[in-house]
């Protein structure tokens, strides 16, 4: 079968989405390890680079430091429990697909590893970036110029829809209005569809960024094959 869409993906995958509150989502894992099975089954150039993000994991260490503490955690110690997470996350997903995937977590941007499996998973690296920077770079790295961001949204809106139902969606948004709703501040833990500074970089590198939601396995199928999806692309 021939693609419709470049052969690397760079997927964003949201931490929410492989560990929300209630633990391991398995049956996310299980419908993500079937999706791209069959992707690489029907398109046999395609290469997928899974970057993970820490989800609930993260927001439990880091409110287990403050209780214990009583008091705030510096941003480079709630980063680094942030990015310990992603990796433990990261090597739960690279043990789904190890007969296919490259033997090591990406970790380390400074170092360009030019992986030729088919499947590669990354991790968070340094205090100040969260994962969706992270898969900015691979895409600068590797010569894409789209990064699908998987969370538990179906699009961007302009407020967040659950305190506002009069929140307005965006099919698609310019990166000028985008990184006026989202700011140009990291904050550890932030909550926004993607995060400021990987904007601000995907901005200036001319990468689009495509959120959809990552339950929604049929609909991430028909973005890739050039059919009718719900999301919003911005850039």
């Amino acid at each position: 079968m021939g693609s419709t869409y470049e052969d690397k993906i760079v997927m964003s995958i949201g931490g929410s989405l492989v560990v929300p509150n209630g633990g391991i989502n398995t049956a996310f894992l299980s419908k993500l390890n079937t999706f791209v099975r069959k992707q690489l089954s029907n398109h046999k150039n395609r290469q997928f680079f899974l970057e993970v993000g820490g989800g609930s994991t993260a927001r439990h260490y880091r409110d287990a430091g403050r209780d214990v503490l009583g008091h705030e955690l510096s941003r480079d110690d709630l980063d680094y429990l942030g990015i310990h997470a992603t990796k433990l996350n990261a090597h739960l997903v690279r043990t789904i697909f190890r007969d296919i995937a490259h033997p090591y977590i990406i970790k380390h941007y400074e170092i360009i590893r030019k992986a030729e499996e088919r499947v590669v998973v990354a991790a968070g690296w340094k205090p100040g970036w969260s994962t969706d920077y992270c898969a900015v770079l691979l895409c600068e790295d590797y010569g894409v110029k789209t990064v699908i961001n998987l969370s538990n949204i179906d699009q961007v809106y302009t407020e967040d829809p659950r305190k506002n139902p009069d929140a307005k969606s965006y099919d698609h948004i310019s990166w000028e209005e985008f990184r006026k709703i989202v700011g140009d501040e990291w904050v550890p833990g932030m909550n926004a569809p993607f995060d400021p500074i990987a904007a601000k970089k995907a901005q200036e590198l001319g990468i689009k960024v495509v959120v959809l939601n990552g339950e929604n396995i049929e609909n991430l199928e028909n973005f890739l094959d050039g059919k009718p999806f719900v999301g919003t692309t911005i850039g």
